[in-house]
């Protein structure tokens, strides 16, 4: 199962988040809502640490506490999948791509500020191809032919 989905700059700036899991908030500060973002925020800059401090040598895979990081640079953005620690590494690379396949073929040729100024399209595509943390939708045509359905509507 997907725990979340970020979307990372070179920077460290997070250009797209989707958690499917919330984070484990310790009890010394779990003051509510604002603790659990806070975690987030902690969690987004570790992980981008370690995506972007990693030699090229090594694979595309971070085990990080509980569950593995799977991660793939394209350009300046990084795009990382966090997913239990039993599931196909593999499965979930060509996940990242198919998705960055996607996005290329909706935005022809994307680039960050695509992602920056139409995240609410971002979103819809990922809801479309990730739901609740599983991989709903494998058929790049079928997700975005459903894409242009749901942008009729509005």
């Amino acid at each position: 199962m997907i725990r979340f989905f970020l979307l990372q700059n070179r920077q460290g700036r997070t250009r797209l988040s989707k958690w499917y899991v919330p984070p484990p908030v310790t009890s010394h500060n779990s003051s509510g809502g604002g603790a659990v973002e806070a975690e987030k925020a902690r969690i987004e800059a570790e992980v981008h640490r370690l995506a972007t401090s990693r030699d090229k040598k090594y694979t595309n895979f971070i085990e990080y506490n509980n569950y593995k990081l799977i991660y793939r640079r394209y350009a300046g953005l990084f795009f990382t999948i966090a997913v239990d620690a039993t599931d196909n590494e593999l499965s979930y690379l060509e996940s990242v791509h198919l998705f960055v396949e996607l996005l290329d073929s909706y935005f022809s040729n994307v680039c960050e500020l695509d992602i920056v100024f139409n995240f609410n399209r971002v979103y819809t595509i990922l809801d479309e191809y990730i739901l609740a943390g599983e991989i709903e939708e494998t058929n790049k045509k079928e997700i975005l032919d459903r894409v242009k359905e749901l942008e009729k509507l509005e």
